[in-house]
């Protein structure tokens, strides 16, 4: 169930991502994640009120709330950094080097003491290096550092926000979401108050920042309960398959043509799942 959870949230991640990008295209990349975020949050307060998961404490050692804010902060930034990469048209950079945001909550699962066997040790690997290639890594020359660095930015920031997510989801997951939410809520209202900008949405996008808001929650949500019942790093990995989606999508609205290296990450991320599916 854990894996399922897991693969269920890349594609919910994979296909906000790429709206996001896309709407990143005409409105401040800040405003998208502020206004989608606010989205996330009112999804996630419905889901609480039906579900009463408000009355988990939130303070002390196994404490949602620290967990949540900080997975908030890490995760909004990696957001922007997110969306500002693909907005610039170098999704070949940006995605791929986004999708490795996974290594950071993999690596300090292992060295909390998570074992894996030699089997869930090369799915693993075999996955990352398909959600890699399966992104359409950019191999020519000239590449601007603007996107790279913005990459690198929603790499550290979501795989930060991963490990907080799988931390304080011991608690309660759906109370850690709501807590980022809230935070990222905050930080959206604060900025947009200091710039005076509330991104000039129209009504026509709002069906659009909804969507985006509420398929990046219930993947928060999906994630972090998968984490609670099954191996972290194994949930990180599957998590982060996300790419994966962005770059289908990318395909088949956008009719934007995949590579040979693609098609060869997504029959290795399919390898990859089979082989953390059996073990």
């Amino acid at each position: 169930m854990a894996i399922l959870f897991a693969i269920f949230s890349s594609l919910l991640w994979g296909s906000a991502d790429f709206q996001g990008g896309r709407l990143a295209k005409s409105h401040p990349a800040i405003a998208v994640a502020g206004a989608s975020q606010a989205m996330g949050l009112a999804c996630g307060v419905i889901l609480v009120s039906f579900t009463g998961a408000w009355r988990v404490p939130g303070f002390g050692l196994h404490g949602y709330i620290f967990s949540g804010i900080l997975a908030g902060l890490a995760g909004y930034g990696g957001l922007i950094c997110l969306y500002a990469g693909l907005a610039t048209g170098k999704m070949g950079v940006v995605s791929p080097i986004s999708s490795l945001s996974s290594v950071i909550p993999v690596t300090i699962a292992l060295v909390g003491g998570e074992i894996l066997s030699g089997l869930q040790g090369l799915g693993i690997a075999t996955a990352v290096l398909g959600a890699f290639c399966a992104s359409g890594p950019e191999l020519s020359r000239g590449i601007s550092m603007r996107p790279v660095v913005l990459a690198t930015g929603a790499a550290l920031g979501f795989g930060t926000a991963l490990t907080f997510m799988a931390r304080g989801s011991v608690t309660s997951a759906v109370m850690t979401m709501v807590t980022m939410r809230m935070t990222t809520f905050l930080v959206s209202g604060i900025i947009a108050l200091k710039v005076g900008n509330l991104g000039g949405f129209a009504r026509k996008d709002l069906s659009m920042l909804l969507f985006i808001g509420a398929a990046d929650f219930f993947a928060n949500v999906l994630v972090g309960v998968a984490s609670k019942i099954g191996p972290v790093s194994v949930v990180m990995v599957l998590g982060s398959l996300f790419p994966i989606m962005t770059a289908v999508l990318a395909f088949k609205i956008l009719h934007e043509r995949l590579h040979p290296v693609q098609y060869v990450g997504i029959v290795l991320a399919i390898g990859g799942v089979a082989l953390l599916s059996v073990s």
